[in-house]
């Protein structure tokens, strides 16, 4: 594939500043996480039908929600197609350096029952040739006030304390719209204490021409889609809207701030914020991911293995990432597996930016300890520090974490120092790998920023993006074993309990 830059000036939830985008990108039939079924998988059912509950098959503990920030868009280069991705068995068996992941390393959080409405689901099934005719999945009979409350601004449209609690972030909702009309069969994917993230498909029959807030080239897409009868796939985020207020909700409205116009394709993007008045929560479109670096890694203990130039391919993407932040005087300070997201055409893309914090280049310096100690820069402990300095000691350790499968010092009852610890195996690393290693833990004041790695000899030998395809269905294979062990074990076990 070949990219291209190109610059907007149309109208959206953002006004556009910088934006990078891929030709060919038309973020459809997507799937997010673990559990999610590939493309072809996904059926859109004509009636509601109840879908149970993704059960997480391995690394459920490092499920996490994706990001809020404003972007959307790819970027690529020129692929080798023809590249051997994946190593044979014997391979595996012989060269992988990798070892478990540790469990533990996050929690996955479940969200409190409730007696909400039943959902719009979708129906996921292994029959391919479906019929797409009749009609569309309705909103819930009866629940949705939307009939008879239509007015357009705030203080008409939300009741009492809903108007007062969303009032900050009105300048982004795209108020006047019932997301419900739009966003069709929604099925929970990921989970997590402050919301969940759906699989949803957009309305082949609704007036896309009223969605005001959506990113001009996202809007065309729907409308092409739409033109065609064709399905598109997204994500929806929601975020309970409760009577007190929330400190995610000031978070959120942060985050929007913060990236306001700047859009980049290696940086998930939010495309559109909705209030649900059925469940007093906002829905947040976004694009829809295969999964975290982080499930990624999980797998390697049971026998995936990521190749240099495969890692070279992940490091590449986030320094492009990254790059684009330091223009932008933003420096993300949460770099780590778990913030990397791949979508299927095997595009890495920054996600959560909770922790980021833009400075001014003359005075980056900042107080505040942020990120996760495995990942984070030793002078974040150490006291005031050059916010734009430390997010490429958190490259390097996430490029070390791919390499052994669990972060540097994970395995260390002492603090984390100013060094990596030592490799497993380091000789079936190339002298570029270490020598990346190297230069991303040198001290603040020698850490050389992102668009000098970039120049990196190891980050400049990358795979095709191809290559991280096949890794992924690589992954959902090694799932599927999994899945069928685990079903094994518990039926022996039900057999001995019976005896």
């Amino acid at each position: 594939m070949s990219g291209s830059t190109s610059t907007s000036t149309s109208s959206s939830i953002f006004p556009k500043t910088d934006i990078q985008t891929e030709d060919d990108e038309d973020g459809t039939g997507l799937v997010y996480y673990l559990d999610s079924p590939l493309p072809t998988q996904t059926v859109f059912d004509q009636a509601r039908t109840q879908v149970q509950k993704p059960t997480s098959v391995v690394g459920a503990q490092r499920r996490l929600l994706s990001s809020r920030s404003d972007t959307f868009g790819v970027h690529s280069d020129e692929e080798d197609e023809e590249e051997q991705a994946l190593p044979t068995e014997a391979e595996q068996k012989t060269v992988s350096p990798l070892s478990a992941r540790s469990a533990g390393d996050a929690a996955l959080f479940s969200p409190p029952i409730s007696s909400a409405p039943v959902r719009p689901s979708i129906l996921i099934t292994n029959n391919i040739n479906f019929a797409r005719d009749g009609p569309l999945t309705a909103p819930v009979p009866g629940s949705s006030p939307f009939s008879i409350v239509t007015p357009d601004t705030p203080n008409q449209r939300y009741r009492g304390w809903l108007s007062e609690v969303v009032k900050p972030l009105e300048e982004f909702i795209d108020e006047p719209i019932n997301p419900r009309e739009y966003y069709l069969n929604l099925t929970e994917v990921a989970e997590g204490e402050n919301g969940s993230v759906y699989a949803a498909r957009v309305s082949e029959n609704a007036n896309l021409a009223r969605l005001s807030k959506l990113p001009p080239l996202i809007k065309a897409q729907d409308v092409e889609g739409q033109a065609n009868g064709e399905t598109k796939s997204i994500a929806i985020k929601t975020v309970p809207i409760l009577p007190s207020g929330s400190t995610k909700l000031d978070e959120l409205r942060k985050e929007l701030v913060m990236l306001r116009g700047l859009m980049h394709g290696n940086i998930l993007g939010m495309h559109a914020l909705y209030v649900d008045l059925v469940e007093d929560c906002l829905w947040i479109r976004m694009e829809l991911m295969e999964r975290s670096l982080a499930d990624v890694v999980v797998l390697c203990e049971e026998g995936l293995v990521l190749q240099e130039r495969v890692i070279a391919r992940f490091a590449h993407d986030t320094l492009e990432a990254l790059q684009f932040l330091r223009s932008h005087n933003i420096a993300h300070r949460d770099i780590r597996s778990d913030n990397l997201l791949l979508n299927s055409q095997g595009i890495l893309k920054l996600a959560d930016f909770s922790n980021a914090v833009k400075v001014s280049p003359d005075s980056p310096i900042v107080n505040d300890a942020v990120g996760i100690l495995y990942w984070q820069a030793p002078e974040v402990r150490a006291g005031p520090y050059n916010a734009l300095k430390i997010d490429i000691w958190s490259v390097g350790a996430t490029v070390w974490e791919l390499a052994q499968a669990a972060p540097p010092f994970a395995d260390s009852v002492d603090a984390p120092g100013d060094r990596w610890p030592r490799l497993r195996k380091p000789e079936i690393y190339s002298p570029a790998f270490h020598e990346f290693l190297r230069l991303c833990s040198e001290p603040a004041s020698s850490r050389p920023d992102a668009q000098a790695l970039l120049k990196n000899s190891f980050v400049n030998n990358t795979c095709g993006r191809p290559v991280v395809g096949q890794l992924l269905q690589q992954c959902i294979a090694i799932e599927q074993v999994v899945s069928q062990r685990q079903e094994g074990e518990e039926e022996d076990e039900a057999t001995l309990m019976i005896s």
